[in-house]
C-alpha cells in the first residue's frame, strides 16, 4: 500500500480576518479569529481524506501548540513518527484580507530541530510518495534538501517550493528540483524559480481560479486544467489541499491530468471555507466533478 511521507513543519495557524493588512504603526480589528492546525497538516489531511495513508515525519514539540498538533493528526488518522523536542511547536499568524487573500508572520519552534539522523531513520517503500516543502529547506537547511535529493528510485518526490522560495539556499533548491518526479507551486513562486524548472520532470503550476497548468520535460508549451466556479471564502491551504489530492489521485494510478483537474476540485471546495484544513473527503470531490461532467 503506498503512502504520503511529509518531511514538513506541522504548526499551528492563529488566523485573523481583516477588511485590508494595516499601514505600519496602526492597528486594526479582526472580524474573526481562529486557532488551528496548518502546515503541512493541511497536505496530509487532504491526502488522507482522500484515501491515501499519510505519515508525518517532521519534528514535533512539546508544549500547547504541540498538543493541539497530536489532537489534530490523531483525528485525521495521520501516523507521526518524526522526533519530539523539549520546545514547543511554532505557529504562524494568519492575516486574511476582504480579497480571502491571506499574509502569513510565522514563528518557528521545534519543527526546526529535524536533523538528518532522524530523516535517515524513515522507512520508506517502493512506491511512497515523499512530499518536500520549501519551508522545511528553509527551517532545516542541509537538512531535508540532501535527504531528498538522495531518494532512491522507485519513492514519488513531490516538491512544493512554499512562498519561501526565494530565499531557499540554492543548493538545496537545485538538488529537490533535479531530483522531484514533480514540482507543484503558484503562479508567484514559478515565476520566482524560473528557468530553474526547465528541467523539471513535471510541473503543476497552480493559478487559483483559472485551475493549474502542467508541463513535462521537453514540453514547449504548458496544457491549462480548468478550475471550477467558486465564491472564495479564504485561500489558506488552498495549495496544500491541491498538493494532498494530487498525491492521492497519482498515488491510486490516475493520469497526471485526471489528478489535477481532481485537485482542482478539491481546492475550489476548500477555498469555499472558513479556515486552513478544509480539504473535503472524497465524496465531496466525486460529487463536484460528476456535476461538472453533466448528464451521462
Amino acid at each position: 500500500m503506498t503512502r504520503l511521507v511529509h518531511t514538513g513543519n506541522v504548526i499551528v495557524d492563529v488566523a485573523l480576518t481583516v477588511d485590508e493588512l494595516p499601514e505600519r504603526g496602526s492597528d486594526v480589528l479582526a472580524s474573526s479569529s481562529s486557532i488551528q492546525v496548518g502546515g503541512a497538516f493541511n497536505t496530509l489531511a487532504a491526502a488522507a481524506r482522500d484515501g491515501l495513508e499519510a505519515v508525518h515525519v517532521g519534528a514535533r514539540g512539546t508544549g500547547p501548540f504541540a498538543s493541539l498538533v497530536a489532537d489534530a493528526l490523531s483525528r485525521e488518522g495521520i501516523r507521526a513518527t518524526g522526533p519530539v523536542g523539549d520546545v514547543d511547536t511554532g505557529y504562524s499568524v494568519v492575516l486574511i484580507d476582504r480579497d480571502a487573500e491571506r499574509t502569513f508572520v510565522t514563528h518557528t519552534g521545534a519543527e526546526a530541530l529535524l536533523t538528518t539522523q532522524d530523516l535517515d531513520r524513515t522507512v520508506l517503500v517502493p512506491g511512497d510518495t515523499v512530499a518536500v516543502s520549501g519551508y522545511s529547506l528553509a527551517h532545516s537547511p542541509g537538512v531535508v534538501g540532501p535527504w531528498a535529493a538522495g531518494l532512491p528510485a522507485g519513492i514519488v518526490v513531490v516538491f512544493d517550493p512554499s512562498p519561501l522560495v526565494g530565499t531557499l539556499d540554492p543548493d538545496d533548491l537545485d538538488g529537490v528540483l533535479q531530483r522531484a518526479d514533480i514540482v507543484t507551486a503558484n503562479t508567484r513562486e514559478a515565476r520566482i524559480l524560473g528557468p530553474r524548472l526547465d528541467a523539471v520532470h513535471r510541473l503543476v503550476v497552480r493559478a487559483g481560479a483559472d485551475g493549474c497548468w502542467l508541463r513535462a520535460r521537453g514540453e514547449t508549451s504548458a496544457r491549462r486544467i480548468a478550475g471550477f466556479p467558486v465564491r472564495a471564502l479564504d485561500t489558506t491551504g488552498a495549495g496544500d489541499t491541491h498538493c494532498g489530492v494530487l498525491c492521492a489521485a497519482l498515488a491510486r494510478g490516475e493520469s497526471l491530468e485526471s489528478a489535477a483537474r481532481r485537485a482542482n476540485a478539491a481546492a475550489s471546495i476548500a477555498v469555499g471555507r472558513q479556515g486552513p484544513a478544509t480539504a473535503p473527503v472524497s465524496a465531496e470531490i466525486d460529487a463536484l466533478l460528476a456535476s461538472a461532467a453533466g448528464p451521462a
